[in-house]
């Protein structure tokens, strides 16, 4: 506190001076600087001292030294203690340099004065005084002067601390020894001329440098354990060396360093410094990654290229020195990839910059084509590329790109016009599959030297393979780089000064691109259309604007597609160009896109809405009336990313308003504003904001669903931070600007922005009672961020009060909740609030800390909590669970910043430490407490090493328990039910949840305050013992701890309480995780009496906890001990009698390594380890014990997953997944020796027979997940070849199977067709060459695998495949009977399939005879099973089918098409389903003759199907299949009409039938009731309705919420059919009999459209879509289908429209008017009935009554104003008069006499978040306007309505005042305010969007 000190002084002296005003201003704002703790308030602070500074100047040079010292002297001691910022000093040193002008003297020697005194005598300077050292030589010219007059000095000073440090300190590689280097480099690279004679001059050497020069190389040898340390001592020798007055010295110097690892121990000569070689420890190779890295960095270019004495040639260090290290690095230390690929980029950039240098040295090419250097470094770059280590591909690009640059450099050097390099690099670029992403790497580095064209013509599938991997994230990247490359070639190439060469260029674009961005941007694939719109689409309209014409084009469709596009390429243009004009048809199609159904469709068109070029640019009168539009529309979007990106675009509306505002007050016209609306534009920005916050505000009542309650959050916060001037320090954007404060006071002044109402604190409030986290967490955050520091006093007795209840709930959810509303009590209470709260006698107010106090209370709650539990388990786990208030206390120590700066105040120290003492041992007590009550032990005493309990074992003791509880004896107590009673739910969760909570606890507490950067003192909060006592709490709850997610939640904490203990400075506290380590290594090899690892979750955990609390910056010793310890115990030798049911230590040991494996905090440190690994789980694959094998492959499964990286897609071998086996073995070298090993034995001769590999499969399966590589006369992967292509003859289908799969990543591209030449040639020409049918099986199987190439891969051509398929062609005997085994010649017709397009004529008739001939043999007595069954036979006939649907669909012959549809009407079940399958499931380009075709065959067997009903499966199949054909509605023609003539009827009858008086099943339902839907859609009688009743009957069955989601999806896809024209047959005059069925399918998509799943609305959102286009348009062509909320809307408008006049319209609508009992609600929540378990879900979470309430309101007031001219509404409307009106009114009168109470305000915060209670009161409220309304319409008529005694004037009195009151209680929105979030509909989105 020396600056605090300095500055009251100086405060002191300035006082009674002139210029103690600017003075004291200054000091004040450095103070406040010293005191703010984020960076911008540390910045904003010093701005301004630097600004009074400026004006201090002149009155400081006017005073003499005397008078100035004191001013300078403060200013330096802030500077002092600001050296661990570099932006601070750096300000600050501006500021006293302004202040010290004409007194630099005086300046320097205060600096001087200050420097001399860090470390007087000799002493080890501190941490801090080496901060210091290092900032005033790098940043300050007075520092660098005063240490250059003192080097000496400092030199001593920093060889006594360097050694100190390596010699005394337990952690010789902490932050100390990293300042100490860090101050030597400093000083080398600052001051070099004065360094230089101390090395280079044998007068001046230095005694202090030779010293410190020893302890450097210790250093760089290893003496520290910090990898950073290390490095940056390699950067201060490299440094040292630069100080060399002749380059050949230094040189000499670098050379001698190279060579001391080889030669050991002796001396090294630096110059004319001798220093001992370092002795200390072994070499670990990484001094040669030290050495390179540091010279490569910043050692001269002519150091590096000097010719070097000592060697023959002419030889230079970066040649002939730095590069064999560099190579030696990168197959070396797979843990340090990244450092070592680093040094390879830099050492091709300095070669690079040394090129002059090195050819008049040498006078050569450096990189000829054949000189060893070129072809070495090639192999090293693509051997690499596919790195899978972060960081280390960008430095392989960068490699790619200089190894280029430099041969390029070579050959305009030397004339060389040849360049072969570059065609080589192209052809392997183009051998590479399109997987891989290495190929485009170097093809963006190649495009500028080849050009564009050359590298199209020679990879004619790039656009598409760029497309492909667009739509792969890992991809995405790099095909933007490439398309990147291209483009920008392309258009370097076309610019040669012409006229018009934009629109010429844009043209030479299109041809190649625009079909891929076309594609891309209308493609149904979000992630493809995303990032095409992102990465490609706004770049290519910024490069060649030209080309948004011709894109534009491409996208005038009404389609989806077409929108989709449309609005993307609008939005790109936006952003180019600016503004856009939003008129006629954009307008119109924006509208479209703002309801359409796809979210992607409606957030680009609210982001074209809301964004803007310029921040200032005010929001247009149409913009704001479409968000007021859409906003209400999307608040219930279940899409979490929706909703984030929506927050995203309405804060950049309101970042527009706002600053547009801001403008306008200030006089500025914002840019694009009128100005002569400015004072229209600053009224409607208020208004805007003031709507959005009512509309968010009412959004946040329990009555909504989660998904508006979390959107109008989102939306809430962003109106605080946007408009409102709170600071956050935390926050580095977003910041509100200076002028902020006269925004707000304008719209204060209008009457709005009153953001921090009490309606608006209560509906936050409700929220905190919210079931979830997301609601919770982010009312509290906007809560405590926003709003004011101390909520009113009686909010908070309330508040407390409902905490307090809330902690004893048994609910999870309720005690979370409960716990975070004591978080926020806590945050929003001052010392009055908290006197008032009924806080423990013990923690009340003597404790001189507000959240010391509360946690004291929190901590006895939870003693007493403990205490009930020891006397009684049961009923406290029912009504006092200890997990609520443990989990308050958590939040409250941890997640409060005000009580983790209490913790470090001195003052409270000894408070705090005992508190946290008596808090560890509670855990303690309660750990032992439950986890010994699953084992019938309680209390401390119990023991703690215990294995964990069986579940068995655990029901016992919670049985023993229960019965103990309830005073009976267990055996009564047992039945036979499967199912966990509520009393043992009671207790697992209490158990279980606490535990859980326990871990996070102390394991956040000790990262909290173990942290080392505190300031001493802090860590004595949590001393040794009390740690250790945590640390068996850890131990304890891990081994015998069997819930997974207790074990999770515990290992969380654990590993945080590892980390601290691990990276703390104190030997001790680091001893502790080492110590558990060992203990636990001992227990796994030791005996034991039951399960640890197969049945138990936690022992595994143990340990990968506390590997991964190591610094990953250091060498991890405990990771290598305990890897190398469980190896060793997995190799041991099982005994010769184990027993099965205990788990063996090597059982244990293989768990073990799994779960390490699979830890997410160890990344490459395992890299290393991985090869034995796999070694050893391939060997446990042979173990004769079941618990071996079940763990070396859960083991393999793990190691793959991290070799290979996680799978990004589903399904195995997905074809954008994976490394090249090339690069997967260069990664591994050793690793591809042991995969040989494996395969060479399993394909060696045996003697005696086949012999079983267990590994065999394992092996294979890992090379069935690798890519094919690159061909290369070297590739590693080559000798795999032979064992894959032996394993086709196994005996074992499965190793045939997979052995295919594992020979394509062996065969790159050029190679496969001669191995496919080779394996069709081993294939037999006669039956009688048939030695071994498994061997031609293994053949067939593997040609199939090299020929199937996924769609979008590389494959050869029909050419190439030409040789290929003669040789099959004389094999043609294979698909014959001939050959007796089916399954055979199932795979020769799969293999002939993929060769359609190389066969010649006369062989494909051959194939079709023989297909014929085998199909054509089916009688029908085959299936009757008069033949003998053969192995086989169905797999061939199905096999056969396909390939003739396949034949028929790509070539489309009248006969083969024939032939399909005959074999639907086969009697062969194989063969139908067969067939029916492949129409379901076939991919790409159909065949509409086929199609057609196909359609037909089924309808017109359809009757004798359903008559039939053979078999339930192909029944479905059968209808799945007709559907799929008439999935578009155009398809079905006047044909298909006829074709079902008088068997329509029928059909719909058995249909029908099924659907109701069957129970088929939920899949055949599905298919029944949407094959009804579309039958019906065609046909209709002109006088029979009865069949359309029945079909409306089924649909409003099963739309019900308890139907299961596929038998709503039923009903909505069956709507979406046939319901439209149901709804407008009903619309015209001839069809009055359809008006009420028309009226119940309306009614029947008002209940789906509030589904709860997304599809099921979606599906009847198209209904809506159907009724809202022209009549006279086609069926649904041209209809854009619109979002839920639109359809919604739009079917009410219907209603009102059409059918309003319809007698049963009013009494429908009324239907969704929720009837609750409002007296008997708010009974039941005064009642404070036990709180169970469980709490009963609605059926339909989605559904919002309260909403619908409020939506359905104007329709029905609309329709009782035509009451009087309708006689049937009128009764309609007198009807429910009567019968709800008295009830209404009394209701009203009920909610007046209850909240007009003081008793009220008792359960007041109980009842603002009981969801109940709120719908009650919004259909109360509802139902009231609408009875008030009825009352004044119907006039005297309602007058004799029995028991309402009022008048409409009476009642809605009664209605203001019963809403008022319960406004002040936040269950509902204020009279004035009810009417904004009611708005009925958009009706722009509802008009304009058909």
């Amino acid at each position: 506190m020396g600056a605090e000190r300095e500055a009251r002084a100086c405060a002191a002296f300035y006082g009674a001076t002139g210029i103690a005003q600017p003075v004291l201003s200054c000091l004040r704002c450095l103070q406040q600087f010293a005191g703010s703790t984020a960076k911008r308030c540390k910045d904003k602070h010093l701005e301004e001292a630097l600004l009074l500074s400026r004006a201090l100047s002149d009155a400081l040079q006017a005073l003499g030294e005397a008078e100035a010292r004191p001013l300078l002297r403060c200013v330096l001691a802030f500077q002092m203690e600001a050296t661990g910022s570099s932006s601070s000093f750096q300000k600050l040193e501006q500021i006293v340099t302004q202040l010290a002008v004409g007194k630099e003297a005086l300046l320097a020697q205060e600096v001087g004065t200050l420097l001399a005194g860090l470390a007087p005598q000799g002493e080890v300077l501190s941490p801090g005084d080496l901060q210091s050292v290092c900032m005033f030589v790098e940043e300050s010219s007075l520092g660098r002067q005063h240490w250059r007059q003192n080097l000496s000095l400092l030199l001593q000073r920093l060889a006594t601390t360097l050694h100190w440090v390596l010699h005394s300190q337990p952690m010789p590689g902490g932050t100390w020894g990293y300042l100490a280097v860090r101050a030597c480099l400093q000083l080398f690279q600052a001051l070099p001329k004065d360094v230089a004679p101390l090395v280079w001059s044998t007068t001046g050497k230095s005694e202090a440098l030779q010293n410190l020069l020893g302890l450097l190389l210790e250093v760089a040898w290893g003496k520290a354990l910090n990898k950073d340390t290390r490095l940056l001592a390699g950067t201060a020798l490299s440094m040292l060396v630069n100080t060399a007055p002749q380059p050949e010295r230094g040189a000499s110097a670098v050379l001698a360093l190279f060579q001391l690892p080889d030669r050991g121990a002796g001396e090294l000569k630096f110059g004319e410094l001798v220093v001992e070689a370092p002795h200390t420890l072994e070499p670990d190779g990484l001094e040669k990654l030290v050495l390179t890295r540091g010279l490569l960095t910043c050692c001269k270019t002519d150091i590096l290229s000097c010719q070097l004495e000592s060697f023959t040639h002419k030889a230079c260090l970066l040649l002939d020195v730095i590069f064999p290290a560099v190579c030696g690095l990168t197959r070396e230390h797979k843990d340090c990839h990244y450092y070592c690929f680093q040094a390879c980029a830099l050492w091709l950039q300095r070669l690079r910059d040394s090129l002059p240098a090195i050819w008049l040295l040498t006078g050569t090419r450096v990189l000829d084509q054949d000189t060893e250097l070129l072809q070495q470094l090639t192999q090293l770059v693509w051997d690499n590329a596919e790195m899978p280590v972060e960081g280390v591909s960008e430095f392989i690009h960068s490699s790619f790109r200089l190894l280029l640059e430099i041969y390029h450099l070579e050959c305009q050097h030397f004339q060389d016009q040849e360049r072969p390099l570059y065609r080589q690099m192209l052809q392997r670029v183009v051998s590479m599959p399109w997987q891989i992403k290495a190929r485009y790497v170097p093809l963006c580095a190649i495009v500028p030297y080849v050009g564009s064209q050359q590298v199209l013509d020679a990879y004619p599938d790039l656009p598409q393979h760029l497309l492909s991997c667009l739509s792969t994230n890992h991809l995405c990247p790099a095909a933007t780089d490439v398309y990147r490359a291209l483009v920008r070639q392309q258009c370097a190439e076309g610019q040669d000064g012409q006229q018009g060469a934009g629109t010429a260029l844009a043209e030479r674009w299109a041809l190649r691109w625009l079909p891929l961005l076309s594609q891309g941007l209308r493609s149904p694939l979000p992630i493809l259309q995303s990032n095409v719109t992102n990465h490609l689409l706004a770049w290519t309209l910024r490069q060649l604007p030209a080309a948004q014409e011709a894109l534009a084009a491409q996208f005038g469709g009404q389609d989806t597609a077409s929108l989709q596009a449309w609005i993307s390429l609008l939005k790109a243009q936006q952003g180019v160009s600016g503004a856009l004009l939003l008129q006629d048809e954009v307008l119109e199609r924006l509208c479209c896109c703002l309801g359409a159904r796809e979210e992607g469709i409606r957030l680009a068109a609210l982001g074209l809405l809301c964004c803007s070029p310029s921040t200032n640019r005010p929001l247009s009168d149409t913009e704001v009336r479409l968000l007021r539009e859409f906003l209400p529309l999307n608040l219930n979007c279940d899409s979490s990313s929706f909703r984030q990106l929506l927050q995203a675009a309405v804060r950049k509306a309101l970042v527009r308003l706002r600053d547009s505002s801001l403008a306008q007050l200030r006089g500025k016209a914002p840019q694009g504003a009128q100005p002569s609306r400015g004072e229209g534009q600053l009224a409607q920005a208020v208004g805007f904001v003031e709507w959005l916050l009512q509309l968010s505000i009412a959004s946040l009542s329990p009555a909504s669903n989660y998904q508006r309650k979390k959107t109008a959050l989102l939306l809430l916060a962003a109106v605080l931070e946007t408009c409102t001037d709170t600071w956050s320090p935390a926050r580095k954007k977003g910041q509100p600007p200076r002028t902020m404060a006269t925004l707000l006071s304008y719209a204060r002044q209008s009457g709005c922005w009153d953001f921090f109402s009490q309606p608006n604190l209560l509906a936050l409030l409700s929220c905190l009672q919210d079931s979830t986290n997301e609601i919770r967490d982010l009312a509290a955050e906007l809560l405590i961020r926003f709003f004011p520091a101390t909520f009113p006093e009686p909010i908070t007795q309330a508040l407390f009060q409902l905490a307090q209840d809330a902690l004893g709930s048994p609910r999870v959810q309720e005690a979370e909740a409960g716990a975070v509303l004591m978080k926020t009590i806590l945050q929003k209470s001052d010392s009055g609030t908290m006197k008032s709260l009924a806080l423990e006698a013990e923690a009340s107010l003597t404790l001189p800390n507000r959240g010391l106090c509360f946690a004291q209370h929190l901590l006895h709650v939870l003693q007493a909590q403990y205490a009930a539990a020891c006397q009684d388990l049961l009923r406290a786990a029912a009504t006092a669970p200890m997990h609520g208030a443990i989990t308050a206390l958590r939040r409250c120590l941890l997640q409060v910043p005000e009580v983790a700066a209490s913790m470090r105040a001195a003052e409270l120290a000894q408070s705090w430490q005992e508190f946290l003492t008596r808090l560890v041992t509670t855990a303690r007590d309660i750990t032992s407490l439950l986890l010994g009550a699953l084992q019938s032990q309680q209390g401390p005493g119990a023991n703690e090493q215990a294995a964990a309990p069986s579940f068995a074992d655990m029901g016992n003791a919670i049985g023993s328990l229960i019965a103990l509880r309830k005073g009976q004896a267990q055996e009564e107590e047992e039945d036979d039910s499967v199912l966990l009673s509520e009393e043992h739910s009671l207790i697992l969760t209490c158990c279980w949840v606490s535990v859980k909570e326990i871990g996070l606890l102390l394991g956040g507490l000790a990262e909290l305050l173990l942290d080392p950067a505190l300031p001493s003192g802090s860590e004595s909060l949590l001393p040794l013992p009390t740690l250790q006592v945590a640390a068996r709490v850890f131990q304890e709850i891990l081994l015998r701890c069997r819930h997974w997610g207790a074990v999770e939640g515990c290992s969380m904490g654990f590993t945080k309480f590892c980390a601290a203990l691990l990276n703390h400075p104190d030997t001790e506290l680091q001893a502790i995780p080492q110590t558990m380590l060992e203990q636990g290594l001992e227990a796994l090899s030791g005996p034991r009496s039951s399960s640890i690892t197969r049945r138990a979750a936690g022992f595994p955990m143990l340990f990968l906890c506390i590997v991964s609390g190591e610094d990953p910056a250091q060498a991890r010793p405990l990771l290598a001990r305990c890897i190398h310890a469980l190896l060793a115990l997995a190799t041991t030798a099982l005994p010769q009698d184990w027993d099965q049911t205990l788990d063996l230590p090597q059982v244990c040991a293989l768990h073990v390594l799994q779960t390490l494996v699979r830890g997410t905090g160890l990344g490459s440190a395992l890299l290393r380890h991985t090869t034995p690994m796999v070694a050893l789980a391939l060997r446990g694959l042979a173990s004769p014990c079941w618990a071996m094998r079940n763990a070396a492959i859960q083991l393999f499964s793990a190691l793959t997953s991290r070799l290979l990286g996680q799978q990004r897609s589903r399904g195995e071998g997905s074809p954008a997944e994976g490394v090249s086996l090339q690069a997967f073995l260069g990664q591994h070298p050793q690793l591809g020796t042991v995969l040989l090993g494996e395969l060479g034995a399993a394909t060696e001769p045996m003697p005696r027979g086949p012999c079983l590999h267990p590994a065999l499969h394992a092996v294979l399966t890992l090379l069935a997940q690798l890519q094919p590589g690159p061909d290369g006369p070297d590739r590693p992967s080559a000798p795999f070849l032979e064992p894959l292509l032996g394993l086709a003859g196994s005996p074992i289908y499965a190793v045939r199977a997979m052995a295919a799969k594992a020979l394509v990543p062996v065969v790159p591209l050029p190679q496969r067709q001669g191995v496919l030449l080779q394996l069709s040639q081993q294939l037999p020409t006669a039956p009688g060459q048939v030695r071994s049918h498994n061997a031609v099986h293994g053949h067939l199987l593997q040609l199939r695998a090299l020929l199937d190439c996924p769609p979008g891969s590389d494959g050869l051509s029909a050419e190439a495949l030409r040789p290929v398929a003669l040789q099959l062609e004389t094999r043609g005997w294979l698909l014959t009977p001939a050959q007796r085994c089916p399954l055979v010649r199932a795979a020769f017709l799969q293999v002939l399939a993929l060769l359609p397009a190389s066969f010649s004529p006369s062989f494909t008739q051959t194939i079709h005879d023989a297909i014929s001939a085998e199909l054509g043999s089916l009688a029908p007595e085959a299936k009757l099973g008069c033949s003998e069954p053969q192995v086989g036979l169905a797999v061939l006939h199905q096999t056969m089918a396909r390939f003739v649907c396949s034949q028929a669909a790509g070539l489309a012959g009248a006969e083969r098409i024939s032939a399909v549809c005959s074999l639907l009407r086969q009697p062969n079940p194989d063969v139908q389903l067969a067939v029916l399958s492949w129409v379901i499931t076939r991919e790409g380009e159909t065949c509409e003759e086929l199609e057609k075709a196909l359609r037909l065959t089924l309808l017109e067997s359809l009757g004798s199907v359903l008559r039939e009903r053979r078999d339930k499966e192909f029944l479905r199949l059968y209808l799945e299949a007709l559907l799929h054909l008439y999935r578009d509605p155009s398809s079905w023609s006047q044909e298909a009409s006829r074709k079902l003539q008088g068997s329509s009827a029928a059909c719909l009858e058995m249909l029908l039938h099924m659907v109701e008086a069957e129970c088929p099943g939920p899949d055949l339902l599905f298919q029944a009731l949407c094959a009804t839907s579309l039958l019906l859609t065609h046909w209709f009688e002109d006088e029979d309705s009865t069949l359309v009743e029945r079909w409306c009957r089924a649909l409003e069955e099963c739309s019900h919420s308890a139907s299961s989601e596929l038998v709503r999806l039923a009903a909505a896809r069956s709507l979406q059919t046939a319901g439209a024209d149901v709804v407008q047959r009903s619309l015209h005059n001839t069809r009055p009999l359809l008006v009420p069925v028309a009226l119940r399918l309306i009614n029947v998509g008002i209940h789906l459209l509030q589904d709860e799943e997304r599809e099921v609305r979606h599906e009847a959102s198209g209904f809506a879509s159907l009724l809202r286009q022209d009549p006279s348009k086609p069926f649904q062509n041209s209809c854009v289908f619109i979002q839920d909320n639109v359809g919604l809307l739009g079917l009410l408008q219907l209603l009102l429209g059409e059918f309003g006049d319809h007698p049963k319209t009013f009494d429908l609508l009324l239907q969704h008017l929720p009837i609750l009992d409002l007296r008997g609600i708010v009974e039941e929540l005064e009642a404070n009935k036990a709180t169970s378990l469980y709490k009963e879900d609605e059926p339909n979470v989605f559904a919002e009554p309260a909403i619908l309430a409020q939506q359905l309101l104007p329709v029905l007031l609309q329709l009782l104003e035509r009451a009087p001219s309708s006689s049937s509404l009128r009764a309609s409307a007198l009807r429910w008069l009567a019968a709800a009106g008295p009830g209404v009114l009394r209701d009203l009168q009920y909610c007046k006499h209850r909240w007009s109470q003081g008793a009220a305000a008792r359960g007041g915060m109980k009842a603002l978040g009981y969801a109940k209670l709120h719908v009650a009161v919004a259909a109360l409220l509802a139902r009231a306007r609408l009875v008030a309304r009825a009352l004044w319409v119907l006039g005297d008529s309602a007058a004799a309505v029995p028991g309402l005694g009022c008048g409409a004037q009476e009642l809605e009195q009664e209605l203001v005042m019963a809403q008022g009151l319960l406004a002040q209680h936040g269950l509902a929105p204020a009279p004035s305010q009810s009417h904004v979030p009611e708005e009925p509909g958009p009706p722009g989105l509802l008009s304009g969007a058909a």
